[in-house]
């Protein structure tokens, strides 16, 4: 006996549960996982800043609405979610220059060495600086989106993959693991699986490609100071944070990759480590942890939010590539307005929709 929901979300990274929570109480939701815990994949393998200034202008826009959001949350919250860490960019002229955008604003030579005494001096000629940028608290983030589903009724199940779906008169049926749900909507939140979920529902994939990025937390002889800003090369080669009093690195490799539960290559860690001893004075000694996560993007980099244009019922929520956690609240909000037909003509919403909407269909027609 299939139980009865108005909306089965499938997934439940920070996409799937940020949306739960924003629909919940206003409909019934079901959120089934694939695995036996949620964020499993690349939402518990995120670098946890938000920068203002990364991406394309309307994942710039989603971003300043998704710290507007975590802001007011923090106002009345004993514990933030955000915790201010700016976002530096260095490298040569030219490449700061075309990687620069939005909130960031050229900053000297002299200045960015203030702000990071570890830079090799001479490993950089240019750099930027967005003041804007948030660290912040995923852990936290994820949880209390579960908790606020489930408070407000919100159905949680864990341990179900996905092995079919269809549309049946004026719903979808699903099968998950063991359990059978129907609901008149289906959201698509199955991050690097999204494409694999679309073909067994039925529904035209989108071309959503997989992208490794690996990190590691390393022990280091000098460390960081807590007002360090995050470090990025403008030639996106490589990553640099504070992690207390370790350091979070990564190459910010983009190689593409089947979807899978993603692990370091040999090597890649070990070449970064050379790298920066190279070019700070951070004296990397040890690796504490390292993990790879997958970044999924759609062939534009913008993410795809909204109906599938010919399978009534099928809601995309994918694609959010490097910008999950950053956009993830101004998308949820986003999303739940246009499953519930709230959206009205002159929101902010709608244009922001219509503008995910102007690009989101391009791979298919």
């Amino acid at each position: 006996m299939a139980s009865n929901y108005d909306v089965v979300i499938v997934g439940g990274g920070i996409g799937g549960l940020s949306l739960a929570a924003a629909l919940a109480g206003q409909c019934t939701v079901a959120l089934v996982e694939a695995e036996q815990s949620l964020a499993f994949h690349t939402s518990s393998r995120s670098a946890r800043q938000l920068i203002p200034s990364y991406g394309p202008p309307v994942v710039q826009e989603l971003t300043a609405r998704t710290l507007e959001l975590l802001a007011a949350r923090d106002a009345r919250a004993a514990e933030p979610i955000l915790t201010p860490r700016g976002f530096m960019l260095v490298g040569d002229e030219e490449t700061v220059r075309a990687e620069a955008s939005g909130d960031m604003h050229r900053i000297t030579h002299a200045q960015a060495m203030a702000l990071c005494p570890v830079l090799n001096p001479d490993s950089f000629t240019a750099a930027g600086l967005d003041n804007g940028s948030f660290g912040c608290n995923a852990p936290l983030l994820l949880d209390e989106h579960r908790q606020a589903a489930e408070a407000a009724g919100v159905d949680i199940i864990t341990g179900a993959k996905v092995h079919s779906a269809q549309r049946l008169g004026s719903g979808w049926q699903v099968g998950a693991g063991t359990e059978a749900f129907q609901s008149g909507v289906v959201v698509n939140a199955a991050g690097a699986w999204a494409d694999e979920l679309a073909v067994i529902s039925g529904v035209e994939k989108l071309g959503l490609q997989p992208f490794r990025r690996t990190a590691a937390i390393v022990n280091v002889r000098n460390p960081l100071t807590p007002e360090t800003p995050m470090v990025c090369a403008a030639d996106d080669s490589f990553y640099f944070r504070p992690e207390g009093k370790q350091v979070l690195i990564s190459p910010s490799e983009h190689v593409p990759s089947g979807p899978e539960d993603a692990k370091p290559r040999p090597g890649d860690v070990e070449k970064l480590i050379t790298r920066l001893n190279s070019v700070t004075t951070l004296g990397i000694e040890s690796v504490d942890r390292a993990w790879t996560g997958l970044r999924t993007e759609a062939a534009d980099g913008i993410p795809v939010v909204g109906f599938d244009a010919e399978a009534p019922g099928f809601f995309w929520l994918a694609g959010q590539g490097g910008y999950g956690f950053q956009t993830s609240s101004a998308i949820a909000e986003l999303a739940a307005a246009l499953i519930l037909g709230a959206v009205e003509a002159e929101s902010p919403e709608s244009r922001t929709a219509e503008q995910l909407a102007a690009t989101r269909w391009s791979i298919r027609r």
